[in-house]
């Protein structure tokens, strides 16, 4: 058997084109990464918006992806899931229905659907078609030329992945721009030591990668922004710089914790997430209905 010539210089990774979106309503940063113009592309966490007070769907953010995908001539490969989102409405299903490609979430998904049919009362099928892949911790898979990768990153959720796609890392709700730190813990399986050591893993990857956020808060009311580096949130992040120690890191995440509210869109975001955006059948007269659960535990969902 040959051996690896250790000295030998390592392949610089690919640099891939990196096209935000920001929703101005959930925070949410939707991505297109390609190679080049009429190459293959990936769209990582699609936002379907949603008004809860009207219960009325808008394709308006998806329709972006969709204008700038054709406009560039791509073959959507992937639709790529950071996570199943508390917060909005996953433009999974609309996005594929107008322009094809997989959609892919974590291998662990399918522990937070269970849970989040029981407090529904869904039927036990329910989703189970929703995601055409499920990724475990290391495998890859291609866009084109380019070499991805998933890391799985539980913390903020039991199910949370972060992508690696050439030189650049995309990391869901497990970090945010060094001036806003690190994603909340109680949700699903949350487990804040548990985010620490995936953050510190994240941290371990060349200073120089790309990191690229799943939202941006803008605190003090700045731009919204959500691309920085490793070695920016190494030097800089305001929950998790080098130094901070996981016990440190732990109190401070809990008690942040406990004052956060749940997010506007949690109820109708579960039932349709774990469907990967496709939402429920319509009943007999041709309306679609979202359940609302009534006093559920605090930590049911």
């Amino acid at each position: 058997m040959q051996m690896a010539d250790e000295s030998a210089p390592r392949a610089t990774p690919a640099v891939p084109k990196v096209q935000g979106f920001y929703d101005e309503h959930s925070k949410t940063v939707s991505y297109v990464i390609y190679g080049e113009p009429g190459g293959a592309c990936a769209v990582i966490d699609p936002v379907l918006d949603f008004d809860p007070h009207a219960g009325h769907t808008n394709p308006a953010t998806v329709d972006r992806l969709v204008e700038f995908i054709r406009g560039e001539d791509l073959t959507v490969e992937w639709i790529l899931e950071t996570h199943i989102h508390h917060d909005h409405l996953s433009g999974a299903h609309a996005l594929k229905q107008q322009l094809g490609g997989r959609i892919v979430i974590g291998a662990h998904a399918p522990r937070v659907a269970e849970v989040i049919r029981r407090v529904y009362n869904l039927p036990g099928d329910t989703g189970a078609d929703a995601f055409d892949r499920l990724l475990g911790d290391g495998e890859t898979f291609g866009i084109g030329g380019i070499e991805a990768s998933v890391f799985y990153t539980p913390g903020h959720t039991i199910d949370s992945v972060s992508y690696r796609i050439g030189n650049a890392v995309f990391v869901g709700d497990v970090m945010f721009m060094p001036d806003f730190g690190t994603g909340r813990c109680n949700f699903h399986g949350g487990d804040a030591h548990a985010l620490y050591r995936s953050i510190r893993r994240l941290l371990a990857l060349p200073p120089e990668t790309r990191m690229f956020t799943g939202h941006d808060y803008r605190p003090g009311g700045r731009a919204a922004a959500w691309e920085t580096t490793v070695a920016a949130q190494r030097a800089e992040n305001v929950h998790a710089h080098d130094g901070v120690d996981e016990e440190s890191f732990v109190r401070l995440r809990t008690e942040r914790d406990r004052g956060l509210g749940a997010p506007a869109l949690l109820l109708p975001s579960l039932q349709v997430n774990i469907r990967g955006g496709r939402m429920p059948e319509p009943e007999a007269n041709g309306t679609v209905y979202l359940k609302i659960p009534v006093d559920i535990p605090g930590d049911a969902v």
